[in-house]
């Protein structure tokens, strides 16, 4: 049985550290304009709190299917299914022991020029309640001195199944223990979101953000028009808007912090993305002794639309054996 580990990932200029279990980001450092390095994630020292659960989904791969399921129910191909409900009445990011919950085998792991590794699981039938073994991969590489990119893969062995992992890191580009992140701006490649009813469901419809507080098509404060929303954003944009690079990725969204002038900038294959302001997180003791706060964070999971199985209108996250679950992600970090 493999045994939790931390495994870093470093080219001199980016500094990553992460863990077989749930393939989790615990520490990324990148530079300023400067060239100063800061801890840009949020999470602990040590695995141990991870392993003990108290994580909010810090920087982990979280799956089968990311995000909320409605009722924790759902039908394929006329069999019905019943998954756990661990965010009630919903079943949220795989259940109650997800991808994030197990340990992956470390199937690769180079160092290097372009470092990287390469994590494997294997999910198997009845798992959480979903149909069908599945093959899963995840490998992270810092491809250039600036960027990152994380490619995971699904295989079902013998049945259909839903299948959406989504990376739940929690950014601070002032640092992970700076403080809330209102004053970073977003700018998200997206002019419509799927809106949620009361217990965060979509309710199916696909709006306009346009002269709404959910308008980020141009970079905006995240903190101007937080208010107006309740306690803060988590919600599927739809990415129809976005620049497109030659390996088909598409423009998702670019985080910036105006004081260490940190940019990410996020590329995806993914058609939506969740914009999350860290809006449950109260009080957690990080790395350092750090104290992580309510909109200490911004995350940005690329994603299959949230409840999309039973969603007919959404784009299908059925996987059919003899087809491959194909999710990219890619982070370029610059500063302006």
């Amino acid at each position: 049985m493999a045994e939790p580990k931390l495994f870093e990932l470093n080219n001199g200029t980016i500094q990553l550290k992460l863990s077989n279990f749930g393939c989790t980001i615990t520490s990324l450092l990148i530079p300023d304009k400067h060239g100063k390095l800061a801890d840009v994630v949020l999470g602990f020292d040590t695995l141990d709190p991870y392993l003990k659960g108290d994580a909010p989904y810090f920087g982990c791969v979280v799956g089968r299917v990311a995000n909320r399921v409605k009722d924790g129910k759902f039908s394929l191909d006329g069999v019905h299914y019943s998954l756990p409900i661990n965010n009630p009445p919903n079943s949220l990011h795989g259940g109650h022991k997800g991808f994030d919950k197990v340990i992956w085998e470390v199937a690769e792991y180079n160092q290097g020029d372009s470092p990287s590794i390469t994590f494997k699981y294997h999910s198997r039938d009845g798992e959480e309640g979903y149909p069908g073994s599945v093959s899963f991969t995840a490998t992270y590489t810092l491809t250039s001195k600036t960027t990152l990119t994380l490619e995971m893969e699904g295989v079902p062995e013998n049945k259909p199944t839903p299948i959406n992992l989504a990376q739940h890191t929690y950014w601070n580009l002032s640092g992970h223990n700076s403080g809330t992140i209102l004053d970073h701006t977003i700018q998200i490649s997206a002019n419509h979101i799927t809106p949620v009813d009361q217990n965060s469901i979509p309710t199916g419809e696909i709006t306009p953000v346009k002269g709404t507080p959910f308008d980020f098509t141009t970079e905006s404060k995240i903190g101007s028009r937080i208010h107006e929303i309740g306690i803060g954003y988590d919600h599927n944009y739809v990415l129809d808007c976005g620049d497109e690079k030659s390996n088909g990725l598409k423009h998702a969204a670019k985080l910036k912090d105006p004081i260490s002038k940190r940019v990410l900038d996020l590329w995806t294959n993914a058609p939506g993305v969740q914009f999350y302001t860290a809006n449950y997180v109260n009080g957690v003791i990080g790395k350092g002794g750090a104290v992580y706060e309510k909109h200490g964070a911004a995350c940005l999971e690329t994603q299959g639309f949230p409840n999309a199985i039973n969603q007919p209108n959404f784009p299908s996250v059925v996987v059919r054996p003899g087809e491959k679950y194909k999710h990219s992600m890619l982070f370029e970090f610059s500063a302006e």
